[in-house]
């Protein structure tokens, strides 16, 4: 036995559950686990993704034997730029619309904004 059903039968043990309480909760039969085991088969993706869930772990891990290798650390950063983006992308946008020479004096003003820490005046008195 190799392959899916031993990664199944290695979380069953791990969790202390049992073939006929995971076809319980999957909603199918005992002996479709059998089959699988026999056959040394993967079941369809609707099944894999029941057994997935049940076991708390990734189809990906079930099917390849490959666990999600981003740590939380990478993922909330990826969420931040996303955050990021989101917040920003109008001024992107525009950015992306430059010349590149536009583009260098730009990046210089937010350079001497930073170093110097200056405050914009308030928008009410920014003329467009």
């Amino acid at each position: 036995m190799s392959g899916f059903w031993q990664r199944v039968d290695d979380e069953l043990e791990f969790l202390g559950i049992n073939r006929a309480s995971l076809a319980r909760e999957c909603e199918f039969s005992l002996t479709n686990i059998g089959k699988g085991l026999k056959l040394d088969s993967t079941p369809s993706a609707d099944t894999a993704v029941k057994i997935a869930s049940v076991l708390g772990v990734s189809v990906e891990y079930l099917v390849n034997g490959v666990e999600n290798t981003k740590s939380t650390e990478v993922l909330e950063s990826e969420q931040n730029q996303l955050r990021l983006y989101r917040k920003h992308s109008e001024i992107i946008k525009k950015c992306e619309q430059l010349s590149p020479e536009k583009e260098k004096i730009l990046i210089l003003v937010a350079d001497n904004m930073e170093k110097s820490k200056s405050t914009l005046p308030a928008q009410e008195n920014i003329e467009a």
